[in-house]
């Protein structure tokens, strides 16, 4: 069975791949030539989630699902949450994106946190949500150097290291995105008995 997944991050898709096993091969937008930009335009994530995956399953024709994550930080009213990927600016990163972040917070006893993943499945024309939070806390500096985007400043509960500092194995083990996959796994499972 082949599925694209809907992101032009490879980290991403490694994650991915890594839950999937060999009952799915994924493709990513590269591999079917999708080479723009998708639209993410929506107030939620579930919003930008599906725009994403109706773009790739509408103009290529493709059984597909795309997620879209967001930090969401108690303390700065649940920000940066749908503007993650860009909390410090159009054309910042993941560093200007944690720089901005461990601004806001300087002071600020409460620095609790989640991460939630929504991933939506276009799956033969029909739609379904899939979603995985973990709840954790900012940390006061950057540590560990394996993940991507927040993973070096997000603690998560009962840990105490980061996600930065953590094996993928280890991190997909407790992850939003990896709940988020593992929702998704189990209803292919039932669609898909072979798989």
């Amino acid at each position: 069975m082949k599925l694209v997944f809907a992101t032009n991050n490879q980290n991403k898709v490694n994650e991915i791949k890594s839950l999937l096993g060999e009952g799915v091969e994924i493709l990513s937008l590269k591999d079917i030539g999708c080479n723009e930009e998708l639209p993410e335009t929506q107030e939620t994530l579930e919003g930008n989630a599906l725009q994403k995956a109706r773009y790739v399953a509408d103009n290529y024709h493709v059984n597909c699902f795309a997620d879209d994550t967001g930090l969401e930080v108690a303390s700065l009213n649940g920000a940066p949450g749908v503007y993650s990927a860009r909390y410090a600016g159009e054309q910042c990163d993941a560093e200007d994106n944690m720089t901005k972040i461990l601004s806001e917070l300087d002071g600020k006893q409460n620095r609790e946190s989640k991460f939630r993943t929504i991933v939506a499945l276009i799956l033969n024309d029909e739609e379904h949500f899939f979603e995985g939070r973990i709840e954790g806390s900012i940390t006061h500096s950057k540590s560990g150097s394996d993940g991507f985007g927040y993973d070096p400043i997000f603690q998560p509960n009962g840990f105490d290291i980061t996600f930065s500092e953590m094996s993928m194995a280890e991190k997909n083990a407790i992850s939003h995105r990896g709940k988020a996959a593992a929702k998704l796994i189990a209803f292919l499972k039932e669609e898909f008995p072979r798989f």
